[in-house]
Parts: structure tokens; C-alpha cells; sequence
């Protein structure tokens, strides 16, 4: 007979898989998926939601969370997200002679930084790899939560720091945002033509490796909320 604590774990991961597969559940889906009290499934998915492997939204629905997206994404193995990326971000560091950045949803309503590449400008953004900004305020974070202009690409001007102007756009594994692709520039030395420019080709790039991302088959992810 399993121990008690060995079955609230089983339970537990019943439902973060149910949430994950479905993309989005209710209490009562949840707990009946999972043939569970909805007193028993309430506690375990409040547990999950205040470690970050599920949120839960206006409506009532738990959706994957930032945690459980952000293991994801670092468990794609040999092909990495990092790895896949590395290519086509140092690409656009030259071209641009800006710093690249790769960034994943953090958890608490941040995105965290994961890869840098750095610029060729004497005076360039040093790495943040390992760093959080928030998602509310960060041109990464608009990228992660989706919200972009039709042209793909979003611009932030001092979002996270007074004199640095950010462009970002996601980066998708089939139709699920998986990551964010950003430049980060001094603001003295960017015009609206460069911005708009960059932007331009920070959208390619992240096409790019979006393409590799979709066509793996270790790229499986949660469901995104929209």
C-alpha cells in the first residue's frame, strides 16, 4: 500500500497533468478527471499555484504555470532551447551590435533571462542571464504574455531601466509561446528607423528558431493561456 505522502504526490501530478493537457480546468473538471473530492483537488491545486506550476485566472481556470513552462522549456536535452537559439541570436548580435537575449516566463510575474549574447558596441547591456525583470513592464514579459503589435515585434523604453530601450517577440514551439527574444540597447543611440528596423529583424530570427523549436520533437510545451 502506498504511503500517504507517496499518494498525494501521485494525486497531485494527476493534476498538473490534467491542467497542462487540457490547456485550462476548472475545480470540478479537475477534480472529476482526476476521481477526486473537489475539497481533496482544491488543496492540492492551491499548493500548486502558490509554487508556481499553476495559475489560476479571472474566470476560475487553472492553466499551466510560469514554473512548470519555464522546466519545460530548460528540459528540451541536447536540443535545447538555449542550443537551438544560439545560431540565430549570434547572428543577430552581429548584425546589430546589440545584446541578444533569450528569456522564459519566471515565476511571481517575472521572465527570466536564460542566454545572453553579447554586443560589439564598446558600450553594450552586460549579462542578466539568471536574472528577473517583470512581465508587466519588460518588453520581454509583453513578448512571453503575447502581447504584441501586428508587426510581431514590441518596443519598450525604459520598462526596466531609466536609460535602455528593449524590442522583443516571441518565440513559438507550434502555436505555444515558449520564450522571448529581445535586443537590449542604450537609448541614446537608437532612432525610431533603427528601432523599427531591429525589430524587423528580431522577428526573423525568432522565425527562425521557432521553425527548429516546431520541428522537434522534444519541443512539446504546455498550452499557453491567450
Amino acid at each position: 500500500m502506498a504511503e500517504p505522502s507517496t499518494r498525494t504526490v501521485e494525486r497531485a501530478l494527476a493534476l498538473l497533468a490534467t491542467v497542462c493537457e487540457s490547456g485550462g480546468a476548472n475545480l470540478a473538471d479537475s477534480a472529476r478527471d482526476c476521481d477526486l473530492a473537489p475539497s481533496t483537488a482544491l488543496r492540492l491545486l492551491r499548493t500548486l499555484e502558490t509554487t508556481g506550476f499553476v495559475s489560476k485566472d479571472e474566470s476560475g481556470m487553472y492553466r499551466p504555470g510560469a514554473r512548470i513552462i519555464q522546466l519545460a522549456a530548460q528540459a528540451l536535452s541536447d536540443e535545447s532551447l538555449v542550443d537551438l537559439a544560439g545560431a540565430a541570436m549570434e547572428e543577430l548580435a552581429t548584425d546589430t551590435g546589440e545584446s541578444v537575449y533569450l528569456s522564459v516566463e519566471g515565476h511571481a510575474g517575472t521572465a527570466l533571462y536564460i542566454s545572453i549574447v553579447e554586443g560589439t558596441h564598446s558600450v553594450r547591456h552586460a549579462s542578466w542571464v539568471g536574472r528577473t525583470v517583470p512581465l508587466d513592464t519588460s518588453a520581454a514579459g509583453h513578448a512571453l504574455r503575447g502581447k504584441v503589435p501586428d508587426d510581431g515585434f514590441v518596443v519598450v523604453e525604459r520598462g526596466v531601466e531609466t536609460d535602455v530601450t528593449a524590442i522583443a517577440c516571441p518565440v513559438y514551439s507550434q502555436a505555444r509561446i515558449v520564450a522571448a527574444l529581445s535586443l537590449v540597447i542604450p537609448s541614446y543611440r537608437l532612432t525610431t528607423s533603427q528601432a523599427t528596423q531591429h525589430g524587423r529583424m528580431l522577428v526573423s530570427a525568432a522565425a527562425g528558431i521557432s521553425a527548429r523549436l516546431s520541428s522537434s520533437p522534444k519541443s512539446s510545451l504546455p498550452e499557453r493561456p491567450s
